[in-house]
């Protein structure tokens, strides 16, 4: 039979959990900041962060290996309260939002590629191209702009009166 009086008593003091949970999305919403947009998929960062640690919390509390139930609803509240603090004070201060929100970055401007970008975000030119081609783009001189957006996925700019077809047929795809 369950102990319900130990279910609904906090196991640990209050604040320590808070501060481990704080910490814990804080630490983690840097590192996904650093290893870069693609890895977020088709999810905002803070949305993939979100779930992961709302999951891992909730589960504890629902296998029993949490000391108690309210441990765990205590770890989901810190960490849905520190999700909601850092979209609000994004939207209030566009300055922190460049620190913790990503922004799109540049691909291709007039055709040519931002090797830069590439860099930063592990990109190779055969992915470029992939993802070119999943827009129904054979020729990158067909692209005015394109952008990483900050879920992960590329946006495509066509450029107005670019050719269908490359001028030099075994010209690389970039180059």
């Amino acid at each position: 039979m369950p102990d319900w009086v130990d279910m609904f008593t906090f196991s640990a003091p209050v604040l320590e959990q808070i501060i481990r949970g704080t910490i814990t999305y804080l630490v983690l919403l840097l590192l996904m900041r650093l290893v870069g947009q693609r890895e977020a998929g088709g999810l905002g960062l803070t949305d993939v962060l979100v779930v992961v640690l709302v999951a891992d919390a909730a589960s504890a509390g629902l296998t029993g290996s949490a000391e108690s139930l309210v441990d765990g609803m205590l770890l989901v509240g810190t960490i849905l309260f520190w999700s909601l603090a850092v979209d609000a004070l994004a939207y209030r201060w566009p300055r922190f939002a460049g620190l913790v929100k990503a922004r799109p970055r540049p691909l291709i401007k007039d055709g040519e590629l931002n090797r830069r970008t590439l860099r930063r975000e592990l990109m190779s030119e055969e992915e470029v191209a992939s993802q070119l081609r999943l827009h129904g783009i054979e020729n990158p001189e067909q692209v005015a702009r394109a952008f990483m957006e900050p879920n992960g996925m590329i946006s495509i700019i066509r450029r107005e009166g670019a050719p269908d077809e490359p001028e030099e047929p075994d010209k690389p795809f970039f180059g």
